[in-house]
């Protein structure tokens, strides 16, 4: 059985993970004999946690990276030899196995690795100085000095480059300090590969960390197209919709499969969220009658499901500015320039100036470590269907088409889309 991860991109929002949520779900049913795992590859914002919560939707776990490790290649095995042991018990599965080193314990405590340059060394010994051979010695007798474990989490590349180096045949895997297995040289002939599944986002910079590494499998997204190239031809659905939950949806009913009814909350949640309860200009009539066919299954009303989604929203003058601000932050780069844009959903823009200085403070800053040109942050009113930005100083901010409230801060009547509103605007400036 192979192991599939589906991943949405960094700063995970709602509907990436809801969408990796349910695409898992169809993908188990579709193809049952392989696993298919949700994961996240960045922490959720505090207010998309408490919607989740109070939904009762356990998020997908997190997974900071694709790149092969040694917990990937090494061996185990279920023997359990130990050290007062003849030699001659390691040799009795010899042939059978032809193993280059061999796990040996110490009252049932992993002691380290018999290696057979171990036992030639021990035998080219005793025949220089002349010893009698008859007497079988203890596999403790035979050990050489043990070099130090390496871990299950190490980088399949640093393992191998550290194997290389050494003297030794195998190194023992421990996690944490845990014995787990062992590494020999032959495990490190081929580097391994995650299989991946993409999720609300088509182009690296976005993506888990290591995806060049990986295999991609297939793309589901509702984003321009800047995608990962790859060594084979893969499935596509990239859809102009609102939502990467109402193009899953669309999956489900293609095949003829109706999610059950946790499903079909995790895909209305992410659908609410991403085209903010049906008001997003990025919203079609698609994605309006897979809210009802959902919200039918929920036996939910959908305006009053999308309301109560946003009104467990915290407000942003309590949180963190800087990682509110990283929460859904997107990278670009355009006619030679980068820059970023976040995005943060709000009921109300009447508490603005309790928390605007800390966080135009705060936006330079991610701007600064970063390394980006411009950084800009979209507060949206969800209920009004308007929105403020605040942006760093940058030469292209006079030629935007709104107008200034104050310095660093701009007034956006009907603007809700940071992709299809605001992106082509800064775009366009530049």
């Amino acid at each position: 059985m192979k192991i599939i991860y589906i991943t949405g991109h960094k700063n995970p929002d709602l509907d990436t993970v809801c969408s990796a949520y349910a695409y898992a779900v169809l993908k188990r049913k579709l193809d049952p004999k392989n696993q298919y795992v949700a994961v996240r590859c960045g922490h959720l914002s505090d207010s998309s946690k408490k919607i989740l919560a109070s939904l009762n939707i356990t998020p997908p776990p997190f997974m900071g990276d694709v790149f092969p490790k040694v917990k990937d290649v090494m061996l185990t095995n279920d023997e359990r030899i130990e050290s007062s042991a003849p030699l001659t018990e390691v040799a009795k599965n010899y042939k059978k196995t032809n193993p280059s080193v061999v796990p040996i314990f110490e009252d049932g405590e992993f002691l380290g690795l018999l290696s057979v340059d171990d036992i030639s060394s021990w035998y080219m010994d005793k025949l220089s100085k002349g010893d009698d051979l008859n007497s079988v010695p203890t596999i403790k007798d035979v050990m050489s000095k043990q070099e130090a474990p390496i871990q299950c989490t190490d980088l399949f590349e640093e393992a191998k480059m550290s194997l290389s180096t050494s003297s030794k045949r195998g190194l023992a895997v421990f996690d944490g300090n845990a014995f787990r297995g062992y590494v020999t040289r032959r495990c490190f002939l081929k580097a391994p590969k995650y299989n991946v599944i993409l999720m609300d986002h088509n182009e690296p910079k976005q993506s888990i960390k290591g995806i060049e590494t990986a295999n991609i499998l297939e793309i589901i997204d509702h984003h321009r197209l800047d995608a990962i190239k790859t060594s084979l031809p893969i499935f596509i659905d990239a859809e102009p919709l609102g939502s990467t939950c109402t193009i899953v949806y669309q999956l489900f009913v293609r095949n003829q499969i109706v999610p059950d009814k946790e499903t079909a909350k995790v895909l209305l949640t992410g659908m609410m969220a991403d085209t903010l309860v049906l008001k997003s200009p990025t919203t079609t009539a698609v994605d309006i009658a897979a809210a009802k066919a959902l919200a039918e299954i929920c036996n939910v009303d959908v305006k009053e499901f999308g309301h109560a989604m946003f009104n467990n929203m915290e407000s942003i003058s309590n949180l963190n500015p800087e990682n509110a601000i990283l929460s859904d932050f997107k990278r670009y780069t355009e006619r030679g320039v980068n820059f970023g844009i976040g995005q943060l959903e709000v009921t109300t823009l009447a508490d603005l100036d309790t928390y605007k200085s800390k966080y135009l403070r705060a936006l330079e800053d991610v701007r600064e470590k970063n390394g980006l040109e411009w950084a800009v942050l979209m507060i949206t009113n969800v209920m009004s269907e308007n929105s403020v930005l605040f942006t760093t100083t940058h030469r292209s901010v006079k030629h935007l088409p709104y107008e200034a409230l104050e310095p660093g801060i701009l007034d956006l009547p009907g603007v809700m889309s940071r992709k299809k509103q605001l992106l082509p605007e800064m775009i366009f400036t530049l």
